[in-house]
């Protein structure tokens, strides 16, 4: 498994909705479908563009874990179900903080393996939301790296 860092293109757009989507279904059991045929669309057409993105690839150059970055904000990080436990998403996090500048990240707080992950590299919850950010019923933890 390679684990460089790489960009994404917007031909690649495609590609990165379907790793999101897999790794939705696979983690984010309290979404109802409605909310993932709401967010689809969003994501293509505007959410990816208003974020810087990385990815990592396997061996046949598809994405397999992506991230974007917005004002030292982790907007997003999401691995495809087939490649999680195989450090890439410590490897895309560890990069966003160090080459990026990453300070902050939204968590679903009913996301707990989510919530783990990042307090496991440092962040702490500072606020906590009722709504998620398109005004959902989701509570979301406003997390910030600890200095």
């Amino acid at each position: 498994m390679i684990k460089e860092i790489d960009t994404i293109h917007k031909s690649e757009y495609q590609q990165v909705v379907r790793v999101w989507e897999s790794s939705v279904r696979a983690t984010h059991h309290f979404l109802k479908e409605e909310d993932i045929k709401y967010f689809k669309p969003l994501i293509l057409n505007t959410y990816l563009d208003a974020v810087e993105l990385r990815c990592v690839r396997n061996n046949e150059k598809n994405i397999v874990g992506f991230l974007g970055v917005a004002d030292q904000n982790l907007e997003m990080l999401f691995i495809h179900p087939d490649f999680r436990g195989k450090g890439i998403g410590k490897t895309l996090l560890v990069y966003s903080i160090q080459q990026m500048g990453v300070k902050k990240v939204d968590v679903n707080e009913q996301n707990e393996q989510a919530v783990g992950f990042y307090k496991h590299f440092g962040f702490e919850t500072i606020k906590r939301s009722e709504l998620d950010s398109s005004g959902k019923p989701y509570p979301t933890l406003h997390m910030e790296l600890k200095e």
